[in-house]
């Protein structure tokens, strides 16, 4: 039932395009217990169906540019690349501090931004 959850609510978080694997991957290093490696690569796997479903309904929306994203796949893909190789060499201990850091910094950010937002949007308004 655990797993039933976890992958409903990350489904739900990728859906959105917000990215799942900032709720998957730490809902199973906290309540699975896998090493980082396997956990990164749970969400790897989790991705490509629930993206392409997303996609599918992004796309009938009407919601995709696509001149914008022929660019960003492709660097995406050498990143990605570029990324994995680095994943494989990390010891697993490392590999999850530097994504707790990713997710604090990510966050910091949101918050910050979102305020700024805010603040502009009030400023129209006054």
């Amino acid at each position: 039932m655990l797993l039933f959850l976890i992958g409903l609510a990350s489904g739900i978080i990728s859906g959105m395009g917000i990215g799942g694997g900032a709720i998957l991957i730490p809902a199973l290093v906290f309540f699975v217990n896998p090493d980082q490696h396997i956990a990164q690569s749970v969400n790897l796997l989790f991705f490509i169906p629930t993206a392409v479903i997303a996609l599918v309904v992004h796309i009938k929306n009407k919601r995709v540019n696509f001149k914008l994203t022929i660019p960003i796949v492709i660097f995406g893909l050498v990143g990605a690349f570029l990324g994995s190789r680095l994943a494989v060499s990390l010891p697993g201990i490392s590999l999850k501090r530097y994504f707790g850091i990713f997710l604090l910094v990510l966050g910091f950010y949101e918050m910050l931004r979102k305020d700024k937002k805010k603040n502009k949007e009030q400023g129209k308004e006054n």
